[in-house]
C-alpha cells in the first residue's frame, strides 16, 4: 500500500529536547507514525477536551475507534484507525468499545475519523465486520482503502483490507468457523454452533487491531473457541499485543477478545466472552459476547 502520510519535518523542539517525552526516531520505517513530531498527549474514551499550546496551527493525530462486542456466537470486529494532519482544536470525541452484540463507537480529532468495529454487524468507516452466517464486510476506511467482504460459508476466511470482514458461521460436525479477515482492523470470527460433535470456532483476524473469536456449542463432543486476533503497538511497532486464548469444553468454548493497539485481549471470564484489548480490540463471543476494547487518540506537534 502507498503511504499516504505526509512525513512532519525536524524542528529545533525535537532536536533539542528529546528528554523526557515520547518522540518518533528518523530510523522508524512505520506506515501510520510521523517522523520528527513528539507524541505530546493520549486521550482514551470519556475525555472530551485538548489544550494546545498557542502558537499551534496544525496537528497530527492517530484516532482509533471503539471495537464492536461480540455476540453469543460470533466475534467482535476491531475498531477502525486513521491517521493525518487536522487544525488545531480543543475539543475530541474518543469512543467506548462496544457491549455486547453492539458496535464500538467512533473517534475523532477534527476531520481524523475513525469508526468503530462491528457487533453482529458491518464494521463502519475502517472497523473490522463481525463474523455472522457469511461473514460481516469491514468497513472502507478514512483514506478509501477499501473494505474486506464476508467470508461467505464456513470455513472460509473474511476479506483483508481497510476494515477486514468477519468469518463465516458453521453448524456442521467436525469442521470449523471461518477466522475473522486480517487487515488494518481485524475482522471477528465466525461461530460454529448447531453441530452434534467436535466443533471449533473461527479465530479473529489479525491487524493493527485484531478481531474477537468466535464461540463454539453442540450437543455433545469437545468444543474450542476462536482465539482473539493480534494486534501491533501505534506507538512502539515492534511491540506485538496477544489476543485472548479461546476455552474448550464439552458442549461448548467461548472466543477470546481481540488485541488493540495499547494492549492484550482478554481471555473469556466464565461463559462470557473475552474483553477486547485496549485501542479497537474486538470482544470474543460468548453465551454472552465480551465489549470491545475501548478507543484511544493519540496528537503529536
Amino acid at each position: 500500500m502507498a503511504n499516504p502520510t505526509s512525513r512532519g519535518s525536524s524542528g529545533e523542539p525535537v532536536r533539542n529536547s528529546m528528554q523526557g517525552g515520547n518522540y518518533t526516531p528518523w530510523t522508524n520505517t512505520h506506515f501510520v507514525l510521523p517522523y520528527g513530531l513528539r507524541l505530546q498527549q493520549t486521550k482514551n474514551a470519556g475525555d472530551t477536551s485538548v489544550t494546545i499550546p498557542s502558537g499551534i496551527t496544525f496537528v497530527y493525530a492517530i484516532a482509533v475507534g471503539g471495537g464492536g462486542g461480540g455476540s453469543n456466537q460470533d466475534g467482535g470486529g476491531a475498531g477502525g484507525i486513521a491517521w493525518g494532519w487536522t487544525l488545531a482544536n480543543s475539543t475530541c470525541v474518543v469512543g467506548t468499545g462496544g457491549a455486547s452484540t453492539a458496535s464500538g463507537n467512533y473517534t475523532r480529532y477534527g476531520n481524523v475519523i475513525a469508526g468503530g468495529g462491528g457487533g453482529n454487524s458491518t464494521g463502519v468507516l475502517g472497523g473490522g465486520g463481525s463474523g455472522a452466517g457469511s461473514g460481516n464486510a469491514g468497513g472502507t476506511n478514512y483514506w478509501g482503502i477499501p473494505a474486506g467482504s464476508g467470508g461467505g460459508t464456513a470455513p472460509a476466511k473474511g476479506g483483508s483490507g481497510g476494515g477486514a470482514g468477519g468469518g463465516g458461521r458453521s453448524g456442521a460436525s467436525g469442521t470449523t468457523g471461518g477466522a475473522g479477515g486480517d487487515g488494518i482492523s481485524g475482522g471477528g470470527g465466525g461461530g460454529n454452533s448447531g453441530a452434534t460433535g467436535t466443533c471449533i470456532a473461527g479465530a479473529g483476524g489479525n491487524g493493527l487491531a485484531g478481531g474477537g473469536g468466535g464461540t463454539a456449542r453442540s450437543s455433545s463432543g469437545t468444543c474450542t473457541g476462536g482465539n482473539g486476533g493480534t494486534g501491533y503497538s501505534i506507538l512502539n511497532p515492534s511491540t506485538t499485543y496477544t489476543g485472548g486464548t479461546a476455552t474448550s469444553g464439552i458442549a461448548s468454548g467461548y472466543g477470546g477478545g481481540g488485541a488493540g493497539v495499547a494492549g492484550n485481549g482478554a481471555a473469556p471470564s466464565g461463559s462470557v466472552g473475552g474483553v477486547g484489548g485496549l485501542g479497537g480490540g474486538g470482544g470474543g463471543a460468548g453465551l454472552t459476547g465480551g465489549a470491545g476494547g475501548a478507543g484511544i487518540l493519540y496528537l503529536f506537534y
